[in-house]
Order: C-alpha cells, then structure tokens, then sequence
C-alpha cells in the first residue's frame, strides 16, 4: 500500500479549521508517545474494549463486512473489530505514525483467530480505493487532524454507498476529570502548551455532524458515553494518561522533575478519595455519518 503524505494546509477553496491543531506539531507529540503507547496497550485493553463495543456497534459492524480503523494507535479498536467481522470480513487498522503501530503489530502476533492488517496511512490521503470499506471508524483520532475537512471526504470515498463511519471523541473537559487533573499539575510544573486543545476540539455537541454533512453524509447521529470509573486511591491509575498524553513533555526531563510531577497528581487525586476510591468521570461522544 501507498501512503501518500500531505501538508498541514487545508485543501484548495477549504478555509482551515480555526481550533484545529497544528500538523507538525501533533507528529512529534504522537512519535514521542509511541513506546508508551505500546507499553501500556496490554494492561489498558479491558477498558479500551468497553469504548470499542459500543463504537462498533454504533457502526453497525456484522460478520463478513470490511472495515478501515484510522488512527489505530496499539491496535484498539481493529483487534476488536477483526473478532467482530470474523474470517470473512476484512479489518484494516491505519495510522500516520508508523511508530505507533508497533504495539498493534506486536499483539497481532499473539492473536488466535481473525485479526487485522495494518498500514501507515495520512487520513487526507487514504491509499484506498473508491468504495473498499462497509465501514470506518475512528477513536479519539479525528481531533487531530488539522484539515480536517479533507480526511472526512477522504473517509466519504473510501466507503460504499450506505456505508457507515462512526467516530469516537471526547466530551467537554470538565466532564473528563482525568485529563483536567493531570492537564492542571502538568501545566504547574512545566506550563500550559496547549497539550490537551486537540482532545477537546469537537466536545461541542453537533459540531462533528455539521462537518460530515459538509462533506457529503447525508445523514448524522450522536450519542454520549458517561462513565464514571472508580478507582484505587494507593494506585497510581493516572500513570497510563499520563504517560500516552504528555509523553512529549516528559521524555528527557531529570527524574526528580518527573517525580515531582506524579506525587503532586497522587496528592490531587488522593484528596478527592472517599473510602479509599477515586471517582474519575469521563464523556465520550460517537458521532456516526451515513
């Protein structure tokens, strides 16, 4: 497969998302976080598989269909989606960093059963032809595409007619307590660099279906995700979105800077405890286009 790479520039007579994150930018911050991506893609997979079912299902993937995961990361969720489609599906998983397939390809090697193929592939230039995929999906990816109007066409017209493409992001900040914490202690210690915008950049409900209706789905629907995940105070639960989110800012820092940093996020999730339990709220929309 061909991957063909673009610029940040939005497309000829496409004016560039304001809010939208800077290309360069979110490329280096995802080739820093790789290895911890990888490192934590075994013992983060019960709860990504309970973000991966409903998405799926959302979708509408059965058994037999072929579908192309964007921004597959350590593989969630085309590990689930190739179980799902069975051996005479297809599931392809993509990312524009090659680097942060490495776990994905990694535990498909360890995989029993049908599994998915994996690609470097740039969302605004999908190496794909017209119509190949009953479905796509895309979890906490989208966000961070700079123009990313042109990989939602590019999605259009890689999928069938009456294909689906459902994607996954985040809700508003304040309902996302686990980034909000860690975001405020990281941005303490080493300043606000505007790390977490992307993440946030379609909480506003409707504002992800008014661009996939722009770019030619006919038919949108959201639904929102708010689970509140109780956790051991004396375990240090955040270390995973700490690591996979701000790995960028803290590769190569001296180890008392970075302790310093963890036992300040202990000490702000240990006050919220009760009983010895953290309560950590998330808000997850899907957004389907039709």
């Amino acid at each position: 497969m061909t991957v063909h790479p673009q610029p940040g520039a939005a497309p000829s007579g496409s004016p560039p998302d304001p809010d939208g994150p800077d290309a360069t930018r979110e490329r280096e911050r995802w080739t820093a976080s790789a290895d911890a991506w990888d490192r934590w893609a075994d013992p983060m997979a019960d709860l990504a598989d309970k973000l991966n079912r409903p998405l799926l299902d959302a979708v509408g993937l059965v058994e037999g269909e072929r579908l192309l995961d964007l921004a597959s990361g350590a593989g969630e969720p085309a590990l689930s989606a190739a179980r799902r489609a069975g051996p005479a599906g297809l599931v392809v998983g993509s990312d524009l960093v090659p680097g942060m397939m490495t776990g994905a390809i990694r535990r498909v090697r360890g995989t029993d059963g049908p599994a998915p193929s994996f690609a470097a592939a740039d969302m605004t230039a999908l190496p794909f032809a017209d119509a190949a995929f009953d479905r796509v999906t895309c979890r906490f990816g989208i966000m961070f595409v700079p123009p990313v109007e042109a990989a939602l066409r590019e999605v259009r017209r890689v999928l069938r007619p009456g294909g689906k493409a459902a994607f996954m992001v985040w809700g508003p900040r304040s309902g996302n307590g686990l980034f909000a914490e860690i975001g405020a202690v990281v941005a303490g210690h080493l300043g606000e660099d505007g790390s977490l915008d992307p993440l946030f950049r379609f909480a506003g409900p409707g504002r992800l279906s008014a661009l996939l209706q722009a770019a030619g789905f006919t038919s949108t629907a959201e639904s929102d995700l708010t689970p509140v995940r109780k956790a051991p105070a004396d375990q240090p639960f955040w270390r995973a979105a700490l690591e996979m989110s701000f790995g960028h800012r803290l590769d190569g820092l001296p180890p008392d800077r970075r302790a310093a940093i963890e036992a300040d996020i202990a000490r702000r999730f240990a006050a919220q405890a009760v009983d010895g339990i953290v309560p950590v709220p998330s808000h997850a929309r899907i957004v389907v286009g039709g």
